[in-house]
């Protein structure tokens, strides 16, 4: 099915690994062309590139940097149709899963918002008058299961994707009648660096479930979040959904949170 992405301007944060980078690969193939904002570019994403495709170095914790990543990709590209606000999770330094109330200090919750909201707040900000002008405008929000199903751990990181879903459902009211579609995608549990880095999550959960990381990542985490399907998902799962609402032919879904998850969330 052709999602009439070609030649279309799209700006992915967190583009360099995960979910952000099948993203970006996903919507080059497409026929788009890519700012891809992260830290660093690292091999995967050097390995994407050409002509139509952008890295922009930035730290999102800098409160500037979402509007000058966003300035920089309508400087190379010339216009902006798709904003995917994907960076998101631990902040840069923290590691997640905590578990209790208590254990995140003040900083913590600061920097939690800051990477997880503030930064989405200031790059859907930069992109507007942008996006106004677009013919097919689209703001995709990488959320979380962890929004919609409370929990006694990661209780910063909860709020935050809360707040964000809230944040998008409001963004679609104002600016879905301009022409401008705003929706989020929640996944669950995903096979990413996240988890798979030495001292991710998969390291964490087996150290306080007496496990190993391996029997974490290929079922015990699964039964533990009674996940339906038996498995993490894949980042490109999961990108094939952002990409499919970032693309024309969800024209008419807007304000809308899709859960990829597994079958992690059983509210109905």
């Amino acid at each position: 099915m052709d999602l009439r992405l070609t030649g279309r301007v799209a700006v992915v944060t967190g583009a360099s690994k995960g979910i952000g980078l099948a993203v970006t690969r996903t919507l080059l193939d497409e026929g788009a062309r890519v700012a891809a904002v992260s830290r660093k570019a690292g091999a995967e994403l050097d390995a994407l590139a050409g002509p139509d495709l952008l890295h922009v170095p930035s730290d999102l914790m800098d409160p500037d940097a979402p509007a000058a990543a966003v300035e920089r990709a309508v400087e190379a590209f010339g216009r902006l149709d798709v904003l995917v606000n994907n960076a998101g999770g631990p902040p840069p330094g923290a590691s997640l899963p905590r578990f209790g109330f208590l254990t995140p200090s003040d900083d913590d919750w600061r920097d939690m918002f800051e990477f997880n909201l503030f930064a989405v707040v200031r790059a859907v900000r930069a992109a507007i008058p942008h996006l106004l002008r677009s013919d097919a405008a689209s703001v995709v929000n990488v959320s979380s299961g962890n929004g919609r199903r409370p929990g006694p751990m990661n209780f910063d990181y909860n709020a935050a994707k809360a707040a964000l879903n809230n944040l998008t459902k409001g963004l679609s009211e104002e600016y879905a009648p301009q022409g401008v579609r705003v929706n989020s995608v929640s996944p669950g549990p995903v096979r990413t660096p996240w988890w798979t880095d030495e001292g991710g999550a998969a390291d964490i959960i087996a150290g306080a479930t007496g496990s190993d990381r391996d029997a974490v990542l290929d079922g015990g985490a699964a039964e533990m979040m009674a996940l339906t399907t038996g498995r993490l998902a894949t980042p490109q799962e999961v990108a094939d959904m952002v990409v499919l609402l970032a693309s024309p032919r969800s024209a008419s879904t807007t304000g809308a949170d899709v859960a990829v998850d597994s079958g992690f969330l059983k509210e109905i």
